[in-house]
Formats: structure tokens, C-alpha cells, sequence
């Protein structure tokens, strides 16, 4: 078991309240070579809107039960891929990303512009997929995943894709 906690300076991503940690719950994930691993994040809640977050460390993508290493691997569809995971669930990673890949670019971009004040412009001789867009923006070395969800996820822009919270 792992003890997970950042020492950067936390804000909430819905109001931009301070947070204040309020406990702790475990939170397990699969490894790239499909071992189990538990860690205790941190609950925080904003003392503005009484919102609860998670802080989740690079290595978990929100809603998903394997390491984003793992996932990263299939959906870039390196060679000699070494993943732990069943066919269906390598076939489910594939479809949310493709489904997504458009949105996490509009996201990326939004907040680029939002920081740096200004428009930010695509290149005119654009990359074949929304993939290499995105590596446009992220970079292609290891951990690009982690460099989508983190500001996607801090922006408040995270899309809810859990179904329990579909019905009414």
C-alpha cells in the first residue's frame, strides 16, 4: 500500500475555492505487468462549494482501473505491446480515446490559450490523426496520457462517463 500526496498547492477546479484535506480512501489500480496495487489518496474539499475531490497522482487516468502507461501503450499502438488486459478491454480503451481524442484537443487548446493569453493557432499542415494532434500539444515521449488528463481534469473540462450517474 502507497500513501499518495502532492506537495503542490491545490485549488478547486470547479469554483477555485481552497481545499482542505478531509480524509483519506484507497483507490487500486493494475499495473503494466498486471499486478494489483493499492494507494490512499487524499480527499479534499472546497471550502467554497463544499465539493470533494480526489487527488489522483500522473500514474491513474479518472474512472479507469489500469495505470495510464498501460493505456497509453495500446492506444498508440506500440509494437510488441506487453499490456495485461483482456481483448475487450483493450478494445473499450481504444473506442473512449477515439471518441474523446477530438474533445481533449479542444480541452488542450482552451486552456493553452487561456494561459498564455492569446489564440492559439494550429499548424496548417496538420498531422494525420487526432492522436498526433495531440502529441502536437503534449508531446509523444512516455506519460502524454498523464499530460491530457492532469490539465483536462484541473480545468474542471473531465467528462463523467461513469453510467451510474446517466439515470435520472
Amino acid at each position: 500500500m502507497f500513501f499518495v500526496r502532492s506537495g503542490e498547492q491545490h485549488c478547486c477546479p470547479c469554483c477555485g475555492g481552497a481545499l482542505k484535506v478531509v480524509g483519506s480512501r484507497r483507490r487500486g489500480y493494475i499495473g503494466d505487468t498486471g499486478e494489483r496495487v493499492i494507494l490512499v489518496i487524499r480527499r479534499l474539499r472546497c471550502e467554497l462549494c463544499k465539493r470533494i475531490h480526489h487527488e489522483l497522482p500522473d500514474i491513474l487516468v479518472p474512472y479507469k482501473r489500469h495505470c495510464s502507461q498501460s493505456i497509453e501503450q495500446v492506444i498508440a499502438g506500440e509494437k510488441g505491446l506487453s499490456v495485461v488486459a483482456d481483448e475487450s478491454t483493450i478494445n473499450r480503451w481504444k473506442k473512449w480515446f477515439r471518441a474523446l481524442a477530438g474533445y481533449f484537443l479542444g480541452c488542450l487548446i482552451s486552456i493553452a490559450a487561456r494561459f498564455t493569453k492569446g489564440a492559439v493557432e494550429e499548424r496548417s499542415e496538420l498531422p494525420g490523426s487526432s492522436l498526433q494532434r495531440i502529441w502536437a500539444h503534449v508531446g509523444d515521449g512516455s506519460g502524454w496520457l498523464a499530460r491530457i488528463v492532469r490539465p483536462v481534469a484541473n480545468a474542471n473540462y473531465w467528462v463523467q462517463t461513469r453510467s451510474a450517474f446517466l439515470s435520472g
